[in-house]
């Protein structure tokens, strides 16, 4: 596939993927981010894609795992947090 109709097909899914992310994050702003970067990191791996493949599935997937990553570091750098507090007021 060129970069010319990957672009293509991207773009075509932007609706869906941005409803998507809606779903996800319940923000406009942050579903907009996410978004974002769904296209940056599809664009950066797009020699991963095999042609056989489904586009729209791949592209999800992607969407999905940013936002449970981005999900899985807000909740440590909350428990890091909440620990530093537990022991300061502890002292």
């Amino acid at each position: 596939m060129t970069a010319i109709e990957f672009n293509t097909r991207l773009t075509n899914e932007k609706q869906s993927l941005k409803n998507f992310a809606l779903s996800l994050t319940h923000n406009t702003d942050d579903a907009l981010d996410l978004l974002q970067d769904t296209f940056v990191k599809a664009i950066t791996y797009r020699d991963k894609f095999e042609d056989s493949t489904n586009f729209r599935a791949w592209l999800f997937t992607i969407m999905k795992n940013i936002f449970i990553n981005d999900y899985r570091k807000k909740l440590k750098r909350n428990t890091i947090m909440a620990k530093e507090i537990t022991f300061d007021t502890s002292a």
